[in-house]
């Protein structure tokens, strides 16, 4: 791992434990089919949504990552009001449910580490919906993924990012790195922050060295797990004149819209374990 990486001090001993009792096995398997089948079918129904106008594509986007979160036994709560046009959308990161949830609300060209080009299922799909890839490990290659970046947004699209560039529990958050912030600045375009939060929030973490298995039977088996995004009043094009302000205003956006955040006591706990424990889990 290379040492400018972000990481996060989140461990699943620490942070992704499941609070009370969870759902029966029975019942746990059977979410776990409906999922797999539910992102198999949107594999397989991608291409015939090409021909169809951008409205429509979004809608039917919206209509599949919710049957993806519902799937899996996620219940769905989206506040604010979702903007249309281009724009870079700045969220904090938790899991891999951060994508579909984003994606129900604010349906858009995800940047991603290169690496889930290769995953089982999901990297076809992000393939197909226009995901750029960032190679984390080659500083060399971010200016010109901050230049695709850029172009995607010059051209109309609407660009997900998740700038703390590791998953955090949710029980606190990252730095927002500046990098994704000079593509909206080049491109004159207004950044949406959206805040993430999930209840209980220990099953849906995804950090550290997590495996993915475990993390979807942990999801799977959680009672009662809801997602909310919440939308926040956009960042204006020319508020901000350099990368560091408006990666910063949108943080802060997103932090201050945690009202009742928890201790941090956790961290501080799981502060001690190797670096190589924490959560290297996406892009800068």
């Amino acid at each position: 791992m290379s040492v400018w990486l972000p990481t996060a001090p989140c461990t699943p001993h620490h942070c992704a434990r499941t609070p009370g009792p969870v759902a029966s096995r029975v019942r746990a398997v059977a979410r776990l089919t409906a999922g797999v089948l539910a992102v198999l079918a949107g594999v397989l129904l991608a291409p015939l949504t090409a021909p169809l106008g951008p409205a429509t594509r979004e809608r039917a986007t919206r209509l599949w990552c919710r049957t993806v979160l519902r799937a899996f036994g996620v219940h769905v709560r989206i506040t604010g009001t979702p903007g249309t046009g281009r724009g870079l959308v700045a969220a904090n990161h938790v899991s891999w449910l951060d994508i579909p949830l984003v994606a129900a609300a604010l349906p858009g060209r995800m940047l991603a580490k290169s690496e889930v080009r290769r995953w089982p299922l999901l990297g076809p799909v992000a393939a197909c919906g226009g995901t750029l890839f960032l190679e984390r490990d080659r500083l060399r290659a971010l200016p010109g993924t901050v230049r695709d970046i850029a172009e995607a947004l010059g051209s109309g699209s609407r660009v997900v990012v998740f700038p703390e560039g590791s998953t955090w529990c949710g029980r606190a958050g990252g730095r927002f790195r500046p990098a994704a912030f000079q593509a909206a600045l080049d491109a004159g375009a207004a950044v949406q922050p959206v805040r993430i939060t999930y209840h209980p929030a220990g099953p849906a973490a995804f950090v550290g060295d997590d495996p993915l298995t475990a993390s979807l039977w942990r999801v799977a088996t959680a009672r009662g797990l809801t997602a909310e995004i919440r939308v926040l009043p956009p960042i204006p094009a020319g508020r901000h004149t350099d990368r560091r302000s408006l990666a910063q205003a949108a943080q802060t956006a997103v932090a201050s819209d945690s009202a009742n955040r928890p201790s941090l006591s956790v961290h501080q706990c799981a502060s001690s374990s190797p670096a190589a424990a924490s959560s290297p889990r996406t892009p800068s």
